[in-house]
């Protein structure tokens, strides 16, 4: 082994990983799953030197794995020269404890690593805010576990507290517990006002539509969006490369188009993360359309898929328009499983980011979707009211205009979403609708 790699992974923390799988579980997906973790530990930082998987319908109220596992754990750990078990679960409280005090080390659940890598991911005043929020959210349950030398009660006479133990009659931990609590309440009252900021900017690009890249971490949205959009957006072959949303426009025929790549989603998603990146994920939830990359390459495909609809269900965006996008077509070396994939996920796109292969069609899918929310109107608009026809022209395709000497005569092309606002925008200055849906400007 090279020196200097050799170096490098001794500096790394070494992590003995530990998972389960019951009757129900298939065994190869349950080392999918572990596979997966060992890759959140070397995003975080660390090295996996030992994976563990124990058959159990579910886990031990008090271990997780069981007291005889636990022990086969610890002895697995002193052997490898590990430092920290990590488990592919959310703990409890009691179980973390117990699996301290047994193998006296240093131990992490699912949740808690995934926390530490969006912490040291984030890099903007807004992401490292929701970071913070999410952890404090995931630790006040868990002061016991943290803190439980701190749980002591007022001193006094005949007390064994000591100097310094005592107080004005609550726990250390209630007083830790208390300034956590208002620490939460101020990140709150930042994110409604970061919220603020973003409803304004997005308001300022309302009148265009709006495509979200959605997908599990690592499918490659963002070398899809350097693809499309011919810009460059941090990619990187890891987990959660990119934490904020970024927006960018392009064109599709004379349609301009804003593109928005947004974290990815995992198994699993820490439900504190979800809920502090909602303002963030507000991307998907206003878009117009939804394209779902998908690494076609990976095993787990199909359960990454209802990963990320199941998160678009919490987050209320299940119903949107969606393309399906296989990303990474040149690691398939297999025309068959490619053709299988057409097949059972018809309409889907094909494409790899890094090679350019299959852009063009992603562009002709997405322009099919935006022309089916197109409607026809011939509108009738008083010249006293001529905003109404900036307007028009602002958000519509106008195929014809006329005038005579009271009024504007438009046939126009509108997208559904700006209909609302131009029935209102017509009944404030007494135009109307001339013609039905099927109008073309003849």
């Amino acid at each position: 082994m090279n020196s200097d790699l050799k170096t490098n992974i001794e500096e790394k923390e070494r992590a003995v990983l530990v998972g389960i799988y019951g009757d129900t579980t298939d065994k190869n997906l349950a080392e999918e799953h572990l596979a997966e973790l060992e890759l959140l530990t070397d995003t975080a930082g660390g090295v996996t030197v030992e994976k563990i998987l124990q058959h159990r319908n579910r886990p031990d109220v008090s271990t997780y794995v069981g007291k005889g596992k636990l022990q086969e754990v610890r002895q697995k750990m002193k052997a490898v020269s590990a430092d920290l078990v990590i488990f592919d679960d959310d703990l409890s409280p009691t179980q973390v404890r117990n699996i301290e005090r047994t193998t006296k080390s240093k131990v992490l659940d699912r949740s808690g690593l995934i926390l530490d890598i969006f912490a040291s991911r984030a890099k903007t005043s807004a992401a490292k805010t929701q970071v913070e929020l999410a952890q404090l959210q995931y630790l006040l349950p868990r002061l016991t576990r943290f803190w439980t030398h701190l749980s002591r009660q007022k001193g006094g006479v005949g007390t064994k507290g000591g100097i310094g133990t005592k107080g004005p009659g609550e726990t250390q931990i209630e007083t830790d517990r208390r300034l956590i609590g208002r620490r939460i309440a101020s990140l709150k009252e930042k994110l409604q006002k970061l919220d603020q900021q973003r409803k304004v900017q997005r308001q300022g690009r309302s009148d265009l539509l709006r495509v979200a890249l959605v997908g599990y971490t690592n499918a490659g949205k963002s070398s899809l969006m350097n693809a499309i959009t011919e810009t460059s957006v941090l990619a990187e072959d890891r987990l959660f490369a990119t934490l904020d949303s970024t927006v960018r426009r392009y064109s599709i025929g004379q349609e301009s188009v804003l593109l928005s790549d947004t974290v990815g989603f995992i198994r699993k998603l820490p439900h504190n993360l979800v809920e502090s990146f909602k303002s963030t994920l507000d991307e998907i939830r206003e878009a117009d359309l939804l394209l779902h990359v998908v690494d076609v390459s990976s095993p787990m495909k199909k359960e990454y898929i209802q990963t990320v609809y199941a998160t678009l269900k919490e987050l209320g965006a299940d119903k949107k328009p969606e393309i399906l996008v296989f990303n990474k077509v040149d690691l398939v070396s297999s025309p068959e499983d490619l053709a299988a994939i057409r097949k059972e996920y018809p309409g889907s796109v094909l494409v790899s980011a890094t090679r350019g292969i299959g852009l063009e069609e992603i562009s002709e899918e997405i322009k099919k979707k935006v022309e089916s929310n197109y409607i026809n109107r011939k509108i009738v608009v008083p010249l006293s009211h001529y905003h109404v026809v900036s307007y028009l022209h602002d958000v519509a395709q106008v195929l014809k205009e006329t005038y005579d000497d009271e009024s504007a005569r438009l046939a126009v092309k509108i997208h559904k979403k700006y209909v609302g606002r131009l029935e209102e925008l017509l009944q404030n200055s007494n135009g109307s609708v001339a013609t039905s849906a099927d109008a073309k400007g003849e």
